[in-house]
């Protein structure tokens, strides 16, 4: 509990800091085999974009992910996971097609969304889970 709460503390200091100096550096956060887990539990709503550096459609929408990153800063984190380094979460969550969004609220998954897309498109299926 006393973890849970110096997690919770120090996000919120950071949040504070980058609002006082003026930054916005919300951005994804690299996840793996090893940290997945724990950072779907410490976030209330979590988008993992799963993908590999040879994917085209992957690198297309990576623009997307970063922008929403910071524009749902604070209500949504973000999390990218390269599934091939990362072949037990690919798995455990059948990931066949890349990119592939997990949405995660409370710890499970609630959301599975496939393929690039417009932030037109896509907003609107992330931002129903906030809330």
């Amino acid at each position: 509990m006393d973890e849970e709460l110096e997690t919770i503390r120090r996000q919120r200091m950071e949040s504070l800091a980058k609002k006082i100096k003026g930054e916005n550096m919300a951005k994804p956060i690299e996840l793996t085999d090893d940290t997945f887990a724990k950072n779907i539990a410490d976030n209330e709503v979590m988008v993992v974009d799963c993908w590999a550096p040879w994917c085209g459609p992957c690198r297309q929408i990576a623009p997307v992910i970063d922008e929403m990153a910071q524009e749902y800063d604070g209500k949504i984190m973000f999390g990218k996971l390269n599934v091939d380094e990362n072949q037990a979460v690919a798995g455990q969550y059948g990931i066949m097609s890349i990119p592939t969004l997990m949405v995660f609220k409370g710890g499970e998954l609630v959301d599975r969304i496939v393929g690039a897309m417009p932030k037109a498109m896509l907003a609107p299926k992330i931002e129903k889970h906030i809330g």
